[in-house]
């Protein structure tokens, strides 16, 4: 085991570590339009949805 792994494991015993990443980025590469953003559960709501990446995971459940 390479001694990042250990170093991480060491940590993670003795406190809470959060882990950031690119995901929007990741999102942005499907080029999702709005009715992605929408689905069924938010068809009528009142504005633009696209870009609200954190709807996804109720809108676009696979």
């Amino acid at each position: 085991m390479s001694s990042k792994v250990e170093q991480l494991r060491a940590q993670l015993n003795e406190r809470i570590l959060v882990l950031d990443g690119g995901m929007g980025t990741m999102i942005q590469s499907y080029r999702l339009h709005e009715e992605d953003f929408r689905g069924e559960r938010f068809a009528d709501w009142p504005c633009d949805l696209k870009g609200n990446n954190d709807l996804l995971v109720l809108s676009k459940r696979r």
